[in-house]
């Protein structure tokens, strides 16, 4: 059974960086992507981040571009989204995802999700 598990979240102020981390585990095949969602009350989850393994191409969204990045640990299957500069906006439950093909974005082309963890930025 895959189990994806969220650590790192927390409440920073504005400015402030954090460090997601999401280990994997009981894969019969390894994931060709991973990536990191987001969502806010009452808002549509959305693509934050996405990482395409084989090909070691990153997708980010614009909203992040240039204050997040993602990576990943193959050695001990973890996904990690280190998040610099951050703003108000960025709060939300943040949520890591494994899949086998499709756009990097779509809910639809990840097959395992984790539980989330909350993202807190205070102005």
């Amino acid at each position: 059974q895959v189990q994806l598990e969220e650590s790192g979240g927390g409440s920073v102020q504005a400015g402030g960086s954090l460090r997601l981390s999401c280990a994997g585990s009981g894969y019969n095949y390894n994931p060709y992507q991973m990536a990191w969602f987001r969502q806010a009350p009452e808002k549509e989850r959305e693509g934050v981040a996405a990482i395409f393994i084989i090909r070691d191409t990153t997708y980010y969204a614009d909203s992040v571009k240039g204050r997040f990045t993602i990576s990943q640990d193959n050695a001990n299957d973890t996904l990690y989204l280190q998040m610099n500069s951050l703003e108000p906006e960025d709060t939300a439950m943040y949520y890591c995802a494994a899949g086998y093909g499709g756009a990097w974005d779509k809910r639809g082309s990840y097959e395992y999700w984790g539980q989330g963890t909350q993202v807190t930025v205070s102005s």
